[in-house]
């Protein structure tokens, strides 16, 4: 009875496994809870176009931003035809700060792959006339509450990078959220905020002409598309290490067999030559990992949060 019992999971396993080996056999959509033509949309549509020509079949962009995106991956049919884009926001710092969202990062979703970082970088208005990081910590001592920084949102990881900062360089600043990356940036334009911290993508052009100042990354390393630009941690608040990172993740019903297909043709993808020339135009790093690997960065990414929305005392709206 036994050796029946082993011979049917044998059979199982075989006729799960012929049942997949075509797959993908139609268009494969991914949700991508960003609006069209941010920094992460833009770098899945290279991505997105690499993984159709290595399975032959169409790879479908959606824009469904915030947490309508979210939900609609959630609840997706398990099929494998349907992928998500998720960022440490949505995935570990947002469900650390709101226990009400209506999707759960850990039982909804499983991950597939990370596939770039995206580094931050401080910036100033030039009217406040500071240029290095230590000039920013004297100037935020010397006038505690009076500079602005402004943010994505609350849990946003600009918000997030900045607390981070004040934390470790015991300065106070005021902080001004907006709805999203572009009137964030906007607003610090025209100088109505004189701080931010910002993806080098959403600002590099900015900072090309001057109309904003480039004090530090926030990475731990320099970023290869401003290498004059020290890192925070070079730059005085050492230790100090930030990256925005953004993966995939199938509905968490999806067949591991499938779930590591992809994990192992979306690392393919991106480390195609022509795929991270066009992400590091984009100022992006091509930062590939598969899905057992991702699966325990976001846990080492969750206890490091943890500490710090604590000790920071931050909070859903």
């Amino acid at each position: 009875m036994t050796h029946f019992k082993s011979f049917l999971a044998i059979a199982g396993l075989t006729f799960f496994s012929l049942a997949h080996a075509g797959y993908p056999e139609k268009t494969v959509k991914i949700i991508i809870p960003f609006p069209a033509g941010a920094a992460a949309d833009n770098a899945m549509r290279v991505v997105g176009k690499k993984l159709s020509d290595i399975w032959g079949q169409p790879v479908v962009i959606e824009n469904k931003p915030g947490v309508p995106g979210l939900q609609a991956g959630a609840f997706a049919q398990p099929d494998g035809y349907t992928l998500v884009m998720g960022a440490g926001s949505n995935f570990v710092t947002g469900p650390l700060i709101n226990s009400k969202l209506p999707y759960s990062a850990s039982k909804d979703f499983s991950p597939v792959g990370r596939v770039l970082i995206n580094v931050p970088i401080l910036t100033v208005h030039p009217s406040l006339q500071v240029k290095t990081v230590k000039d920013l910590i004297a100037y935020a001592k010397k006038q505690p509450g009076t500079l602005n920084y402004s943010s994505s949102g609350i849990g946003s990881p600009n918000h997030l990078a900045m607390e981070m900062f004040q934390g470790m360089s015991d300065t106070k600043l005021v902080h001004i959220p907006y709805k999203g990356a572009s009137p964030s940036v906007n607003e610090m334009l025209a100088g109505h905020v004189e701080v931010g911290i910002n993806a080098v993508p959403s600002v590099i052009q900015h900072i090309k002409t001057g109309k904003l100042i480039p004090l530090a990354v926030a990475s731990a390393k320099r970023d290869r598309n401003l290498p004059d630009v020290p890192t925070i941690s070079e730059a005085g608040l050492t230790g100090f290490e930030y990256e925005i990172w953004y993966a995939l993740f199938f509905q968490s019903k999806v067949p591991a067999e499938i779930t590591q297909k992809v994990s192992k043709d979306l690392q393919k993808a991106v480390l195609d030559p022509e795929v991270s020339k066009q992400l590091q135009i984009q100022g992006a790093e091509p930062a590939p990992l598969g899905h057992t690997e991702l699966a325990a960065f976001i846990e080492r990414d969750i206890a490091r949060w943890k500490v710090i929305i604590k000790d920071r005392n931050i909070k859903a709206e």
